[in-house]
């Protein structure tokens, strides 16, 4: 058997820039306009961190930035690292790139992603991804790749504002973002433009300069590049065609065993109980189960892979924390949750007079009305572990929906 590593993938994300061609009534950079009830940059973001394959991201910020603190409040921040950018775009990946360097391994891929490409779908995301083999051996598959559109409309070259000449469009193709690369390639051919003060327009002319051509993923055609204020309504309107008419359903179940304690928590209330429950964290099983719900609507694995086990600074964590987690990353993957449905399967302790207690806790960390979340509990008829009073489960469901309002 093999003994390369497995390559990871990882994500940089430049936003340090000014957007000198876009004009906005605010006077704010183009990453930072609103766009169907987000901004731009959160739309940007979406399809990575919905993307299981991507472990973590770095946003390039600007020095002087004071508008991320705000969007980075609803974000998941054990995925995403910032980092200060440069004055160009070069400079802004490869500052993306060193903040990587204790978490990525060289032969991992990087994603680089416009902060103002607001309409990448998952669709495209996980084709290019796919087209680099993440997840195979590092043994090298292909150099890299890119996504992209071949061009369809005739094309002129002008001089002076006369069309001069028709361009054979045979073979031309527009270089949209993520595009991908090795990690360690990478920051050899950004360090080399950046020292050269070389002009490169993208990542893949930076590879190109080293004999290493991407290759092309074809990708849609309405995955734009937010340029100038007019573009908002063209992406506003792709989003509302795409992302915005999205419902998403997930269930989740877990259980505990009862051993020593004089406690349980359920949905983050404390309830006094002769015993309490075998677990790693506080072992909450309406929160696990809801957490899994909603990473199940998400394609986001469960919550043991999130909040492994293993790991000591979960141990005897209040599981209010995953919940909000698991919240963010919702968020970030624009939607929001319509309903959740619990269900809590014990012989004891009843949870009737705590129920509205349990409601508004899911509710605060789901971002959510109380009247959406329905708790209920049964028994088992006295069959079963559960039955025999040996342990306490819960089962969840949940709907989730895009939204135009964060």
């Amino acid at each position: 058997m093999s003994s390369r590593p497995l390559r990871r993938v990882w994500a940089v994300v430049p936003a340090a820039g000014r957007g000198a061609r876009f004009e906005s009534e605010a006077n704010l950079p183009k990453q930072y306009a609103p766009l169907a009830g987000a901004t731009v940059l959160e739309w940007s973001l979406a399809a990575l961190l919905s993307e299981p394959r991507v472990e973590g991201i770095v946003i390039a910020l600007a020095a002087d930035d004071t508008r991320w603190p705000d969007i980075a409040a609803s974000m998941p921040l054990s995925k995403i690292h910032t980092t200060i950018g440069g004055a160009t775009r070069p400079e802004s990946v490869m500052n993306g790139l060193k903040a990587l360097e204790t978490l990525a391994a060289a032969e991992d891929w990087v994603l680089v992603h416009d902060a103002a490409r607001p309409c990448l779908t998952s669709i495209d995301l996980t084709a290019l991804i796919d087209a680099v083999g993440a997840g195979a051996e590092s043994a090298d598959i292909v150099n890299g790749a890119v996504l992209a559109s071949p061009i369809v409309d005739t094309v002129k070259r002008e001089r002076g504002g006369i069309a001069v000449d028709t361009v054979d469009r045979d073979g031309l193709w527009r270089a949209l973002t993520p595009q991908v690369f090795g990690f360690a390639r990478l920051r050899q051919a950004l360090d080399d433009v950046v020292r050269g003060g070389i002009a490169v327009t993208d990542e893949a002319q930076a590879m190109e300069r080293l004999g290493l051509p991407a290759r092309l993923v074809r990708g849609s055609p309405f995955n734009i590049k937010v340029t100038r204020a007019e573009d908002l309504s063209m992406a506003e309107a792709i989003l509302k065609g795409t992302e915005t008419s999205r419902m998403r359903i997930g269930q989740g179940f877990d259980v505990h065993a009862f051993g020593d304690g004089d406690h349980v928590v359920l949905a983050g209330v404390r309830i006094d109980y002769p015993r309490g429950v075998v677990a790693h964290s506080d072992g909450d099983v309406v929160i696990h189960a809801l957490c899994d719900a909603v990473l199940g609507a998400l394609g986001q694995g469960d919550i043991g892979q999130h909040f492994p086990d293993s790991d000591a600074r979960y141990r005897g964590a209040d599981s209010r924390v995953f919940l909000r987690e698991v919240t963010a990353r919702m968020r970030a993957a624009g939607l929001t949750l319509v309903n959740a449905d619990v269900t809590v399967l014990a012989e004891a302790p009843r949870i009737a007079k705590h129920r509205s207690a349990m409601a508004e806790n899911l509710a605060a960390d789901l971002g959510v009305s109380a009247r959406l979340i329905n708790i209920k509990a049964t028994t088992t008829e006295r069959l079963g572990f559960i039955g025999r009073g040996e342990g306490i489960a819960a089962s969840a469901a949940v709907l989730l929906d895009a939204h135009t309002s964060r």
